[in-house]
């Protein structure tokens, strides 16, 4: 399963907003496959949870059907000390007690970095390092 995951987000991968009025429609279908409407938002909402979301929808999968990150704290088991890739990473962001965060799958991990497949990373879809103080959880959906 965790290959499939992957393999779908791999599939958007360099997807990336169009900078200015323009929306890209490949950023905004992130949304609507939630129910959320495409013409309302713009690429530059922030989309990382709407990526993930997309993500596990198209492969049947659960998933928060939320925008915010941080919902996937409630969604699937804890895997923290045993991640493998296409796991569910969450981190936080600005501080720990805020509600804003950062979703992404799983890559691979350095002593100090995670790296994270995800979307809205640099404006686009890609894989980047986080450090790994960030880090709240990482989950996996069955």
């Amino acid at each position: 399963m965790m290959c499939k995951i992957l393999n779908k987000a791999l599939s958007e991968y360099d997807t990336r907003e169009i900078v200015g009025k323009q929306d890209n429609p490949e950023v905004l279908k992130y949304f609507e496959i939630l129910g959320f409407d495409g013409q309302k938002l713009k690429d530059e909402t922030s989309w990382c949870a709407a990526f993930v979301n997309w993500v596990l929808a198209s492969l049947e999968l659960p998933n928060t059907g939320k925008l915010n990150a941080r919902s996937f704290l409630e969604l699937g088991q804890s895997v923290k000390d045993c991640p493998e890739p296409g796991d569910i990473v969450v981190l936080w962001r600005e501080s720990l007690d805020s509600w804003k965060g950062h979703v992404g799958f799983y890559v691979r991990e350095t002593d100090d970095k995670i790296y994270l497949l995800g979307g809205n990373q640099g404006n686009r879809v890609s894989i980047q390092p986080y450090n790994k103080s960030r880090l709240l959880d990482i989950k996996r959906v069955k």
